[in-house]
């Protein structure tokens, strides 16, 4: 995965789940010593959706960090659906 900001980090898959529309991934390198995390999207009716992101990580030092780029991505993920 190639961030915003140009940092690098390999993101391996654990599970996909298509039933539960579910998607567990780890990171591997980076400045974290433990990356986990999950994606979920879940039917709200009427057509509409709602993605939960879990993300379990070390240090906590790095929550700051992770949780721009994750507003990021989720700005990103919105427009492309919405578009």
């Amino acid at each position: 995965m190639t961030f915003a900001n140009g940092m690098v980090v390999r993101e391996p898959i654990v599970d996909i789940d298509d039933a539960a529309r579910r998607l567990v991934y780890s990171a591997v390198g980076g400045m974290s010593t433990h990356y986990n995390a999950s994606m979920q999207v879940f039917s709200e009716g009427d057509g509409r959706c709602r993605l939960v992101w879990i993300i379990d990580l070390l240090p906590h030092a790095l929550a700051l960090t992770v949780s721009a780029l994750v507003e990021q991505a989720t700005d990103v993920m919105k427009k492309t659906l919405e578009a």
